[in-house]
């Protein structure tokens, strides 16, 4: 049996914890909530119900996980209800916009692509309203 969804957790790498859960704050309007561990340290997005949702942290673990602005997975967070929303918050938070509010087509919706504070490439995505 296929499970409901491709993603159950991921982990965006940071450099400074402070500074990217700042970032994420500020262009999401939402606050991350610490999850540490003994060699990890976690700030984890809302999520409703951690046994059936899809979860996800910014993680630093000095070095396990490393920032990169080209290589490796382009996960795409929720950007609803419009990625422009989010996108106009990034470069005032101090990343960068690399692909505007894009639409991908009218049933499928809008995608847009961004450098956070630590040098991570993260997609954002909106469904049609």
């Amino acid at each position: 049996m296929a499970p409901d969804n491709a993603i159950s957790w991921f982990e965006i790498p940071t450099k400074d914890l402070a500074r990217a859960q700042k970032f994420y704050e500020t262009i999401f309007g939402f606050e991350l909530q610490a999850m540490d561990f003994p060699n990890m340290k976690m700030r984890s997005f809302p999520i409703r119900n951690m046994m059936t949702g899809i979860g996800g942290a910014l993680v630093y673990t000095d070095g396990f996980h490393v920032p990169s602005a080209t290589d490796g997975p382009l996960i795409y967070l929720n950007g609803n209800p419009d990625v422009a929303a989010i996108l106009d918050k990034v470069e005032g938070a101090g990343g960068k916009v690399t692909v505007p509010k894009t639409q991908i087509s009218p049933e499928i919706g809008y995608m847009g692509v961004f450098i956070d504070t630590e040098g991570n490439r993260i997609g954002l995505h909106s469904i049609p309203q």
